[in-house]
């Protein structure tokens, strides 16, 4: 699995301009999945995010968890972050996961969020969505669960 982390102020993830998801300060998470993956991978990513030290503390140094500011999480489904794009002009996207083992992992790794005393906002699994975000930092990091 991949997710692009970005910290943001407040986000929100719309579908045919009806907001589905909206969050105030916490992490945007753009999730991909490709076919490899499993739900060790849905595990070890939830564990890694909510505790990385990315929001400033007192001092102003990034020493902080989701978990220590008490913030949320917009997570979007991504197919796209498994677009191989080194031959030819057109991503290539057979890394990607098939629908059905993508959205199943999916919804085991925003379980897992919740299940971490974390308010989880979504977008709606393979549909074409608007995500409006105030990135804070901006800090925008990759996370991937095989090395």
């Amino acid at each position: 699995m991949r997710v692009v982390v970005q910290r943001s102020k407040n986000a929100k993830v719309s579908v045919n301009e009806k907001i589905t998801g909206q969050i105030s300060k916490g992490l945007v998470l753009l999730v991909g999945v490709t076919h490899l993956d499993s739900e060790e991978d849905a595990a070890y990513l939830a564990e890694k995010i909510v505790n990385l030290r990315i929001f400033e503390d007192e001092a102003g140094k990034m020493n902080l968890s989701l978990l220590d500011v008490g913030g949320e999480i917009l997570s979007v489904s991504q197919f796209t972050l498994y677009g191989d794009c080194r031959k030819g002009r057109r991503p290539n996207f057979m890394e990607a996961a098939r629908p059905e083992q993508a959205n199943q992992l999916y919804e085991v790794f925003n379980g897992l969020l919740r299940e971490k005393g974390i308010k989880v906002e979504t977008g709606i699994f393979g549909a074409m969505m608007d995500v409006e975000l105030i990135n804070d930092g901006p800090v925008t990091l990759i996370v991937e669960s095989k090395g």
